[in-house]
């Protein structure tokens, strides 16, 4: 079944670089540097990249850094548990937007 997100799409990134080779190498230089080794371990870093792909809905990065997130010693509790801290911040969000909600009803007389 042909669909918007194929999932061998994921190894097609780098074509983005092809009629601006510069600038893929310098988000390619910066997304390397990013996902080091630093004051938080590459293991970390994934788990984080896995929370934040859900938390924006990419399928690729979902794909991607679950993928990360076992080479690199998670498992599927820790990577279960990140899921769930992206999920309560988005939650918290919309519990946030909500009292914006409740602001402006207040202020029109509601």
């Amino acid at each position: 079944m042909e669909t918007y997100y194929a999932p061998k799409d994921l190894d097609r990134f780098s074509d983005m670089g092809r009629n601006r080779p510069e600038l893929w190498a310098k988000f390619s230089d910066y997304y390397a540097a990013v996902f080091a080794d630093g004051a938080l371990s590459e293991r970390e870093k994934s788990l984080i990249a896995l929370a934040v792909a859900h938390a924006v809905q990419c399928p690729y990065c979902i794909d991607s850094y679950v993928q990360s997130c076992l080479k690199h010693g998670a498992d599927l509790d820790q990577m279960t548990e990140a899921v769930h801290v992206a999920n309560a911040i988005r939650g918290g969000a919309s519990l946030a937007h909500g009292v914006q909600m409740r602001n402006v009803a207040e202020k029109l007389g509601m």
